[in-house]
This record gives structure tokens, sequence and C-alpha cells, in this order.
């Protein structure tokens, strides 16, 4: 039952936890303590804003993105160079033609000649560098809400897993009890059968539930240190150490919100959003920048230096020029780099539509499972209380010698039922209420509040 309530509520895309992307890992920071760290879910999303692999990486996409905005920028700033030469030269006329010139050795030096010069080279006129640093300075931008949307996949991955870690912890509790029970079932079954009251069936069948339900105990163990695994990872917490969960994430309504205005808000605080809309400007500029290379470009290149065959003997030289390109025939070159750039500017537009209507699709989705799990929480509540109320009025009667304990047995089995249903509906729904903040963005404060059954 519960696999298949995960699978299901993962394949509707209620929570995304990665198993092999970069959100699942991280770099772990700091050393191992012999002292059991306790730990919030604010404080695992914190670190894992920290040390979470995928955040890290989206900061660095942040470097790239102003390394490449520099570099774009540094076309339309002036570029100076300064350097000194010297130099010594003897030359042979006659190789050039002036071997018998009347009054003239043949052999000209040795010379020496010392220059030191600055040069400055300054774009007056370029469109292609001017959209290409603007299209660069937006794609700088897009880069910075990529990182907070990695941030708020960061917390929804996080809260994902401390959710299943401490449902799984809930379900080690409910076997601690159903084992208690089950013993004192098996206890009562073996003293009527010393009296002579039951046959020995009616112990063997106790002694099997008994043992199922601590088998039950040791697979959830299981699972809950193998959760506590993925979230450490994901965390970066040292190898080895040793962590509890201090939050239990109860029931709490969900915050009044109507379905249209969460659409809304998600158009303006989603960052992922926000960044394809970036990357779209940022390729129409692109295009612009491609349909420069047809305009005319002019240049200012000078230089001022100080020559002479030494530096005793030596003057002030310059030169100062505009120069004007025009283009007449680039061979269709730019013509087939505006195909490529439509096609990549249409990409763009499709993915932004896309995602438009994904967030759409997230929050609905979300509203539909936390009505649906919310429903189903309240029941399996209930169903609890009646599963045990059927558990006493069984043993009562087993203790009575009214009935056998296979009545017992199966009333055990319908208690474990009811608690499993239970802690799946309160994962299911607590997940969505998690999938509708990370839905509407800012996930790394909405989660924690909207589990309270608050929304910032």
């Amino acid at each position: 039952m519960k696999r298949k309530l995960i699978a299901a509520l993962l394949l509707a895309g209620a929570v995304r936890i990665p198993a092999q992307d970069r959100f699942s890992g991280s770099v772990a920071t700091g050393t191992v303590t012999a002292q059991r760290l306790p730990l919030t879910l604010v404080d695992a999303i914190s670190r894992g804003m920290k040390t979470n692999l995928g955040a890290l990486l989206a900061a660095q996409d942040v470097h790239s993105a102003e390394g490449a905005r520099g570099e774009a920028l540094s076309r339309l700033l002036p570029n100076v160079t300064a350097g000194v030469s010297e130099i010594s030269q003897q030359i042979n006329l006659a190789a050039f033609g002036f071997g018998h010139l009347p009054g003239f050795p043949q052999i000209v030096g040795p010379f020496g000649l010392t220059d030191v010069r600055a040069t400055v080279a300054q774009p007056i006129l370029n469109f292609k560098s001017i959209y290409n640093t603007r299209s660069a300075t937006i794609e700088q931008k897009a880069a910075t809400l990529s990182n907070q949307d990695a941030r708020d996949v960061v917390a929804l991955v996080v809260t994902g897993l401390y959710l299943q870690t401490t449902a799984a912890a809930s379900r080690i509790e409910t076997a601690h009890a159903q084992i208690a029970a089950a013993q004192a079932v098996y206890d009562q079954a073996v003293d009527f059968r010393k009296n002579g009251v039951v046959p020995a069936i009616e112990v063997l069948r106790a002694q099997v539930e008994l043992q199922t339900q601590q088998q039950r105990l040791i697979t959830y163990q299981s699972d809950v240190e193998k959760l506590k695994l993925r979230l450490a990872r994901a965390i970066g917490l040292p190898d080895g150490q040793a962590f509890d969960l201090t939050d239990t994430i109860a029931y709490s309504a969900v915050p009044s919100l109507k379905l249209e205005d969460a659409i809304a808000r998600a158009y303006t605080s989603r960052m992922d959003y926000q960044s394809a809309a970036a990357r779209v400007q940022a390729m129409e500029l692109s295009r612009k920048a491609i349909d420069a290379e047809k305009l005319p470009t002019a240049d200012f290149n000078g230089n001022y230096g100080d020559i002479g065959p030494n530096p005793d003997n030596s003057h002030g030289t310059y030169s100062a020029g505009v120069s004007l390109s025009v283009p007449l025939f680039q061979g269709g070159r730019v013509k087939s780099e505006l195909v490529q750039a439509d096609a990549e500017l249409e990409r763009r537009k499709a993915e932004l539509a896309d995602l438009r209507g994904r967030i759409a699709f997230e929050i609905r989705t979300a509203y539909l499972d936390l009505e649906s799990a919310g429903k189903q929480t309240v029941v399996a509540k209930s169903t609890i209380d009646l599963a045990q109320q059927q558990l006493a009025q069984s043993q009562d009667r087993f203790a009575a010698g009214v009935t056998d304990n296979l009545e017992v047995v199966q009333a055990q089995e319908s208690v474990a039922t009811a608690n499993e249903n239970y802690i799946d509906s309160l994962y299911v729904y607590n997940a969505a209420k998690a999938t509708l903040a990370r839905s509407i963005g800012n996930a790394e404060k909405t989660i924690p509040s909207i589990l309270q059954g608050v929304l910032q």
C-alpha cells in the first residue's frame, strides 16, 4: 500500500525526488561528531541551500553568465596596449637593388631604434556588439533567476525526503504498539492452552501474527535508515553523522487561497518562469545582433609614442584615424545565422508557453491531491479509532470464550492496515502542500509555513 501510494504520487508530479540527478547529491561539510544532531525541517532546508550539489552548480552558472557578460561588454570598451621595442639593424642595399648608388655604401649600419608606444582601439559604432552585450546582460539575469529556482527545487527535494523519513518513523511507532498487542494475545493464548481452554491452533495463529508484526518492524527500521542516508546526502551531512528528525508534521488545514489566485501568483513568483521569459528576451537581442552584421561599423585607432636611435635622441610621434566598414557581400552567412536564431527563438518561446501551462497544471493537480488526500486522512484517522474498538471487542470476546482468536488476528490486521493508510494519506497530503508551495514559488519560505497551515 505504501509503495503504491508513493509511486502514484511521484507519477502525478506531486513530489519530484530525483534519484540520480544533481539535486540528490551534495558537497559534505563539517566533521562527524559523537553527539546525535537534532534536525528540524527548516535546518535541513537551510543546510541543503548551502551544500546541495544542484544549488552549488546553479550558483556557478551565475558566475559563468557574469563572465560571458563581461566578455561581451569588453568589445564595446577601449582596448589600450603599451609596448617598448629596441631594434639593432644592418641593411645590405644591394639586396634591394641599390648596390651601385653613387655616394652610398652598399652596407648601411648597424644602427639602433628605440620605440616606446601606446595604442588605443575603440569601437565607435558597432550594433552587433551593443545587442550582444544587452543579450548577455539578460542571460546573466536569467541565470540568477535559475539559481533562485534551483533553491526552490532543493527545498522541495529536502522536504520530500524529510516527509518520507518521518512517515517511515511513524510506522515504527505503530509497529511497536502492534507488537505489544500481538504479544498480549499470544501470551493469553498460551495461558488458555495450558488450561485446556483452546486448541493448539490458537497459539500457532497468535504466534504467526506476532512474528508478522516483528517482521514489519524490521522492514520499517531499515526503511528509516536508508531514507536518512538519502536525506543526509542531499543536505551535505558528513558521512556517518548520526541525527534525529525533531519535527513531526501533523495534519493541518490548507490555507485559504483561491485556485486562480494561486496560478496568478505563481506567474510572478516562479523563478523558472521568469528565467524562461528572460531567455526569450536575450535570444531576441541575439537575433538583432546577427542582423546588425549587415550594418556599417566605425572604429577609432590611434597611437602615441617616442621613437629615435636611443632614448636621449628621440621625438614623439602619433597617429589617429577613424575607419568605416560597410559590408557588401557576406556569402549568405548572416542569412543562415538568422535562420538558426529564428529557430532557437521559437524554441524558447515554445518552452516558455509550455512552462506557463505546466505551472497551471501543477497547481491544479496539487489542489486535487490536497482535496483527495485531505479527505482520505480524515477518514483514515476515523478508521483507526473504529479498528481499535473492533480489536478491543474481539479481545474481550476471545477472553470470554465466545470466539476463537482468528477474529482477534483479523482485527489486529485491520488496525495495522488503518494505521498504514493514515500514515500514507498524511504523507500524500503534506507532500501535496509542499508541491503547492513550490508551484506557487519562493519554496524556501512557503514550504515550512504551509506545512504549519499558513501560507506566506
